[in-house]
């Protein structure tokens, strides 16, 4: 059975589309809370939620979030008729998949469409997820789950050859790209890099950029800027790349999950969405990223390469060190200022080095520089000034400040500064803890928030010397982080105390917060 209702619209953002009806015009049309209704108007469908509320919808009328009104592209009073959705027939492919069956291109597209059209709800989502996870997906499952990420949304198409770089992620810092794009840019090569915001880590590449400068454009906009100046940095999320894509990673974060099968084809449909030919992967490997050791990291760079065939993307992979934060900073506005620093010649040498070989590598990739020589290429791109100059260009063309300096750019005015508490040697520094900090302080969100690490594994201090200081825009988060300071251990020094048992306060060396 179905009803028809009058509409109106709640300025309610949900992950979910949500469509409200009073209890009695639910029992009418044989409808129960959470259900998941389909919703027409005028020839055009959705899929939504269903919740009951006598006060928020009285009879006759339906209240509907804005999501929901748009794809219907109905206004208030327009009508609509609600009914019980049908179960889709991705449901049968999805149990097939959790039995421990391999799927079609048809099957997996269907999944995924329906994942899209919201046919297929968070749990359902999570499944799939799991299924990636737990069952595993074959080489051919994880090109067809790619192809169908990319078939549900926009493809760029640019007149010349489009190179980027991209990394499996994992250490915090990673502000590499701010580095890259302008020297590849700069070398003649087209880079329109688009990027994500962070979800687990303390600053995505968006994040960081957006300090400097404007990263939400559309896709016209950004083949505009990069065929202009040659390259950008903008945030993927206001240009349908891939949505698929971002449906799927909604439910994997919050439990922590990322499956291989759905990080490789999230990056590559992402990378064929945006119209990316050529492509270096850089694979951090060490104890606090997402890959251990050398070894697992070729293994999985050869799996991308593969992959890559596939899907007509060149894939080149480089394995960097990942034990330990890249640069001295974390957190969007401190990263930004260190990126300007390495630009204008004064950057941690970790973090130029590392920029330097990955944009290398894409440069050898491009022909603009023998097999061997791109390093040599991007250390003088750097040197003479001309990666400082190309990222004055972007920036401008992206709306933000050229002139702009590390030291114009604010931090959060509440600090707290950790000091050594013994003698010796750097022996660790905790990736999974320096990023806790800094999300606790407020970063990603809090621009201003973060960390300076001022010493790194190897080395020497002296008590009383400091290693950490930590930002926060404010007073309140600033505690929330000195709360996970209390109870973990971001950098290890040879000897010093760890914990007490039974558990106690323990005195640490620290102070200057404010």
């Amino acid at each position: 059975m179905s009803g028809k209702f009058s509409v109106k619209i709640i300025d309610l953002h949900a992950e979910d589309r949500v469509i409200v009806l009073s209890k009695t015009d639910a029992a009418k049309a044989y409808l129960k809370a959470f259900d998941r209704v389909d919703v027409r108007s005028k020839g055009r469908s959705a899929t939504a939620v269903l919740y009951l509320s006598d006060k928020l919808a009285e009879e006759g009328v339906a209240r509907v979030t804005r999501d929901l009104a748009k794809a219907l592209t109905v206004r208030d009073g327009s009508g609509i008729t609600v009914s019980l959705a049908p179960k889709p027939r991705s449901v049968r492919f999805l149990k097939k998949k959790v039995d421990g069956g391999s799927l079609t291109r048809d099957e997996i597209k269907a999944i995924v469409s329906d994942i899209v059209s919201d046919h297929l709800g968070p749990l359902e989502t999570l499944a799939f997820a799991m299924a990636e996870k737990y069952v595993g997906m074959s080489m051919d499952e994880t090109q067809y789950l790619t192809e169908a990420l990319v078939d549900t949304g926009e493809t760029l198409k640019f007149d010349r050859p489009t190179y980027d770089k991209h990394s499996t992620g994992g250490v915090p810092g990673n502000k590499v790209s701010l580095l890259i794009v302008p020297m590849v840019a700069a070398a003649g090569l087209l880079i329109p890099k688009t990027s994500s915001r962070a979800i687990t880590s303390a600053s995505g590449t968006a994040d960081t950029m957006e300090v400097l400068a404007n990263v939400e454009f559309t896709s016209s906009e950004l083949m505009e800027i990069a065929k202009r100046v040659g390259g950008a940095l903008v945030w993927g999320g206001m240009m349908n790349l891939a949505p698929g894509d971002d449906a799927i990673i909604r439910v994997e974060h919050p439990v922590g999950l990322d499956p291989e099968s759905q990080m490789m084809s999230s990056i590559l449909a992402k990378k064929m969405a945006a119209g990316v030919k050529n492509l270096v992967l850089d694979i951090p490997a060490g104890v606090g990223s997402k890959v251990d050791t050398v070894k697992e990291a070729e293994a999985l760079g050869n799996r991308f390469i593969e992959l890559g065939d596939r899907l007509g993307i060149r894939v080149e992979c480089g394995i960097t060190y990942g034990g330990q934060p890249v640069g001295h900073t974390v957190g969007p506005a401190l990263e930004a200022r260190e990126a300007l620093q390495a630009l204008m010649g004064t950057g941690p040498s970790s973090l130029v080095e590392k920029a330097e070989s990955l944009a290398g590598l894409i440069l050898e990739m491009g022909g603009v520089v023998p097999p061997g020589k791109g390093h040599e290429a991007t250390e003088a791109i750097l040197a003479k000034g001309r990666a400082y100059k190309k990222m004055q260009e972007i920036v401008e063309a992206q709306g933000g400040n050229p002139k702009i300096k590390p030291e114009d750019i604010p931090i959060g005015d509440h600090k707290h500064t950790v000091y050594a508490p013994s003698d010796g040697f750097i022996t660790f520094v905790d990736n999974r803890v320096i990023t806790a900090i800094a999300r606790a302080a407020g970063a990603p969100r809090d621009k201003g928030a973060g960390l300076i690490i001022h010493v790194k594994r190897g080395y020497k201090v002296k008590r009383g010397e400091p290693i950490l200081e930590i930002f926060a825009e404010r007073s309140t988060r600033l505690q929330d982080a000195l709360r996970i300071l209390q109870s973990e251990t971001p950098i290890v020094i040879e000897g010093m105390l760890l914990k007490v048992v039974p558990k106690r306060k323990m005195k640490i060396l620290q102070r200057g917060s404010s």
